[in-house]
């Protein structure tokens, strides 16, 4: 995943800029492709943002997860609002990045919400971690996990 966002700039909730290798190295990465505009967007962010905040925030040790926001939004207002709002403390890609069409393309991404569970190279999980939340819960989460093959600190997830 390092790889895919190599040589970018990440924003975390604070505004403050962040280096994607030390933020996402050795993690399952989770491209989140979202806008405010969108009602299923809006409906399944909240479910994301508690999945995330018991993987990372409340685990013990933090699972070895993250997700990066790439807003859909029509401005970097509308993107910023929507991402303080709504959305859980994880990290985006500034609206101002035209990296986000390369993303969508990359992904196939052709509506919103659209989650994309990735290793650290960039190749594809599944695309449809959506569904696998909402489906499954926290337990999609040791799935991922064996398939992105990173070093694993923990084995309290199952």
């Amino acid at each position: 995943m390092v790889e895919v966002f190599s040589g970018r700039t990440l924003l975390n909730k604070d505004g403050d800029l962040v280096d994607p290798e030390e933020a996402l190295r050795n993690k399952v990465v989770g491209i989140y492709f979202s806008a405010g505009w969108c009602p299923p967007c809006r409906d399944f962010t909240p479910v994301l943002s508690d999945f995330y905040t018991e993987l990372v925030e409340e685990g013990e040790p933090p699972a070895q997860f993250e997700v990066v926001f790439v807003s859909s939004d029509k401005s970097s207002d509308d993107m910023v609002e929507y991402y303080h709002d709504a959305h859980g403390d994880w990290l985006a890609l500034p609206w101002t990045d035209d990296f986000n069409n390369e993303l969508k393309q990359r992904y196939k991404i052709t509506a919103v919400p659209k989650l994309v569970i990735v290793k650290e190279s960039g190749e594809v999980i599944t695309d449809k971690g959506r569904k696998q939340i909402r489906d499954k819960g926290l337990a999609c989460f040791r799935t991922w996990l064996e398939a992105a093959e990173v070093f694993q600190n923990f084995n309290s997830f199952g």
